[in-house]
């Protein structure tokens, strides 16, 4: 499939290379011609990664549904929620820049994953946590032990970083989020960035 894509497109290269460092707090950039409901033109934010596998949340695939629809014992909430993966739908998880919160887990240095549940609920009550600072998805992506890695291997994902402040940010639309990810991977990334994800239209 991509000695295809490399006859059609010569010397431009599409694809990621099939090697990465892969750790918790990286994101991961689905290959631009990806067609999948739930990766293509996806960032992943990479919570967990070791021998008994990996997973994380899809940062932009948003769900049209109201917090307290999925929970009613939970508050009203604006931001946007997202689909975090294919996995445990009925699951509601949350990402959130609380250090204090009781039973969170360290992600990366100011972001948690977790907590008590009643803690979650006060905070919203009482207001004192913002939009930015706790975001919620519905289910999660997962990989089995070397899954990943051999995805990579594959050339189905980019590898890079960002900063909280843009994994917490529900605002941008879906498909300008994995744009901005790409180019800011540096020069070079732009024509990435901006191909059409149906490559026999470039």
């Amino acid at each position: 499939m991509f000695g295809q894509k490399s006859e059609l497109y010569g010397m431009i290269r599409f694809t990621p290379p099939s090697k990465a460092e892969l750790a918790v707090g990286k994101i991961l950039l689905s290959e631009p011609f990806l067609s999948d409901a739930y990766f293509g033109r996806k960032a992943i934010l990479l919570c967990e990664h070791n021998d008994e596998g990996s997973f994380g949340f899809v940062l932009n695939n948003f769900v049209q549904v109201d917090l307290n629809e999925l929970l009613e014992e939970l508050p009203e909430w604006d931001a946007r929620i997202s689909l975090g993966g294919p996995v445990k739908h009925s699951n509601l998880y949350y990402l959130h820049t609380k250090s204090n919160a009781p039973g969170a887990v360290q992600v990366m240095e100011g972001l948690f994953m977790g907590g008590d549940f009643e803690w979650l609920k006060s905070v919203i009550d009482s207001g004192v946590v913002q939009e930015s600072e706790l975001r919620f998805f519905i289910g999660y992506a997962g990989w089995t032990p070397g899954q990943l890695e051999s995805e990579i291997k594959s050339h189905s994902w980019f590898v890079t970083e960002t900063s909280i402040q843009n994994i917490m940010d529900t605002s941008v639309e879906e498909e300008s989020f994995w744009k901005q990810l790409i180019e800011g991977m540096g020069k070079g990334f732009g024509h990435i960035a901006n191909a059409p994800s149906d490559p026999s239209l470039n």
